[in-house]
This record gives structure tokens, C-alpha cells and sequence, in this order.
């Protein structure tokens, strides 16, 4: 346990795993900010984000406000008189007036080898371009968007299979430990900063679900780290008819066609076999609307008129 005064700031699961990283090492945490609750599921009814649940499940004061426009806010987070604020996907980009409130201003846990991917989504981005190795950054946040100075890198591959989640579970894995050794070295005052070569550095766009619809005319190998970065969201789909089925696993198969791009090859229990701009991709995985995740031979157990081999999807 360390005699720092911490803030927390963070919003989804890969935060709230950090925040009970630190509960767990006995950290004094006097308060948590996080994003004002949302409408989800059919019922739109307002639910707390996964830090504000940890948060209150430990009687911890939780903080919800829209941005740090309001001077009641920002009076608010100083009065807390915090050493160090810990900032984990919060969502909101901070003024310079939070990031100069604590004694030891604000560090950020990034999901990326910086400066590689900055921005909202590292971790898709990083498998989408076909990177081999990503990792966790520490940061000195500074008013930029990621561009603070480095505290602490772990390195971590990217399997050639990894999904998105798959990576973002792995990364959860080395971002405590970093977190808590970056903790460690500020009591110690002996971080050495490093700054980023801004000429390394590529934007990690957030997530849509228009960028999730699969271009046949694409080369094969594009297409399936697509669809393992878009595992689980927002996930890759293509349309039949007036459905959008989303793909949540496939192979890529290294074979010439002269058949146009969205044919589909083969049709079995082995996959939907369909051509695209560069080889082809065998889809072994799929779900149709409202329906379970279905292997390809359960698919074609009710559907194989609709996914006959021959049959033409939209590009």
C-alpha cells in the first residue's frame, strides 16, 4: 500500500480491471470518475458503467460529469487533493486544468505500444494493419491525445490467430502489474520519461459498425484480420437478401478463381467458401439476425438454398 492520494478515471471492463488491480494492492483511492450512466438493451433503461459498479461495490465516492466545463466540477476533483490521477479508457479528453490538479498530474494506461496507436481503439487497429507485437504503455498525459511523454512499455505478440478480445484479455494481464510498478516508481521518484516520436504515430479511429461490412473485393488476408479485430464488436457482416450475417470466425485459403469477387466457392460442413479480390476466405462461424452464433454445417441445415454453392453475395 502507498501513501499516494490516487483519483481513478475509467469507463468500461478493461478499466475496471485496473481499478480492482489497485483496490487489490490496498491503494488509497478517494475517488472515481467514470461516464454518466447510459441507456442499453431493449428497455433503454440507464445502467452504470463497469467502473461505477466496482467503484460503489467498494464504497468508494464515484463522480459522473459530462465533461469539466462546470467550475463546480474541476472544484470538485481539486478539493479531492489527490497525488495522482490514474486515467484507464475514461472516454473524455481532460483540460489541462484536471491534468495539473493532482501533485503528480495524470498517467494513462494505453493499450498500444506507443506511439504506434493512439487514440480509441489500439487494440482492433493494431490486428486490422496486421502488427505482430503490440503492448501496454504507461503515459505522462499531457494535453495532446496520447502524445504524453512515456513512463513504462510491456511488450506483448500478436498471435496469428488473435481475435480482439482474445488481445484485449492478454493486455489486461500486463496492464496491472505495469500500472502498480508505475505507482511504485512515482513514490520513488524515479520514473524516466521518454518521449514519442510523433512520425511513428498512426490514429486508432473508434470502432463503427459501417466499417464492420465485408468489401468481397478485398484481398482475402485483409478481410480476415477484419474479422478478427471486429471479434466481438462490432463484428464483421456481410448482406443476403435483406440480412446482415455477421462472421465471426474464418480461414483464409490461398487459391486462384476466375469467379467474381463475393461467389461463393464451396458450400459444406467444412465452410461457406467464398472468392474474393485476392484468394478466398472460408467462413467456418456465423450467426444470422437475432439468432445464435452457428457452425457452417448448422447453417446449411436450414439455410442451403440460401448459401448454395454458386450463388452470388453483394459486394
Amino acid at each position: 500500500m502507498s501513501g499516494l492520494r490516487l483519483i481513478f478515471a475509467g469507463t468500461p471492463d478493461f478499466s475496471a480491471h485496473h481499478l480492482q488491480t489497485l483496490l487489490d494492492a490496498k491503494h488509497q483511492i478517494v475517488g472515481v470518475y467514470t461516464q454518466p450512466d447510459r441507456p442499453a438493451g431493449r428497455g433503454k433503461k440507464l445502467v452504470a458503467s463497469p467502473v461505477k459498479q466496482l467503484a460503489e461495490a467498494h464504497n468508494l465516492p464515484v463522480f459522473q460529469p459530462q465533461n469539466f466545463k462546470e467550475a463546480t466540477d474541476l472544484q470538485q476533483l481539486r478539493e479531492l487533493q489527490a497525488d495522482l490521477m490514474i486515467v484507464v479508457a475514461y472516454g473524455l479528453l481532460l483540460p489541462e486544468a484536471v491534468l495539473s490538479a493532482p501533485t503528480h498530474g495524470c498517467i494513462n494506461v494505453h493499450a498500444s505500444l506507443l506511439p504506434r496507436w493512439r487514440g480509441a481503439a489500439p487494440i482492433q487497429r493494431a490486428i486490422a494493419a496486421g502488427d505482430t507485437q503490440t503492448g501496454v504503455t504507461i503515459m505522462q498525459m499531457d494535453i495532446g491525445l496520447d502524445t504524453g511523454d512515456m513512463l513504462i512499455k510491456v511488450n506483448c505478440p500478436i498471435e496469428k490467430n488473435d481475435t480482439g478480445g482474445e488481445l484485449h484479455d492478454r493486455l489486461l494481464t500486463l496492464g496491472g502489474p505495469a500500472l502498480l510498478e508505475a505507482l511504485t516508481q512515482v513514490e520513488a521518484a524515479q520514473l524516466t520519461p521518454e518521449k514519442q516520436d510523433d512520425t511513428l504515430a498512426n490514429y486508432a479511429h473508434k470502432l463503427t459498425k459501417q466499417e464492420a461490412a465485408i468489401d468481397w473485393t478485398r484481398p482475402a488476408a485483409e478481410l480476415d484480420l477484419m474479422i478478427r479485430a471486429f471479434n466481438p464488436f462490432p463484428v464483421a457482416y456481410f448482406s443476403e437478401g435483406k440480412d446482415r450475417i455477421r462472421v465471426w470466425e474464418a480461414v483464409v485459403v490461398e487459391q486462384e478463381t476466375a469467379a467474381e469477387a463475393g461467389a461463393i466457392l464451396q458450400a459444406d460442413n467444412n465452410g461457406l467458401l467464398i472468392a474474393c479480390g485476392d484468394g478466398a476466405l472460408l467462413l467456418k462461424q456465423v450467426q444470422l439476425p437475432g439468432k445464435k452464433v452457428l457452425s457452417i454445417k448448422d447453417l446449411l441445415n436450414g439455410h442451403r438454398e440460401r448459401f448454395a454453392q454458386g450463388k452470388q453475395l453483394p459486394i
